[in-house]
């Protein structure tokens, strides 16, 4: 299933698809914790301990132009 999972997604990039792809990353992921047992309380024990490194390292210089739209941060929410 999840060799299936992935080449829909390579597809989706493939043809542009960007929103939908990373729709389907998240699908994969959740696949993916299932298998391995990992619950939401892990989830966002990772997902915080990982905000609270990126809040204490300075940001990279951005590449980003006033003309390129700014990608929204994912967050898993249950």
């Amino acid at each position: 299933m999840l060799e299936t999972l992935e080449e829909c997604r390579k597809v989706l990039n493939e043809s542009n698809s960007r929103e939908s792809a990373e729709l389907l990353s998240i699908v994969i992921l959740d696949v993916r914790m299932r298998l391995k047992g990992i619950d939401d309380a892990d989830l966002k024990a990772l997902c915080d301990e990982m905000l609270r490194g990126a809040a204490s390292e300075p940001p990279p210089p951005s590449k980003q132009t006033q003309d390129q739209p700014r990608r929204p941060l994912l967050r898993v929410v249950k």
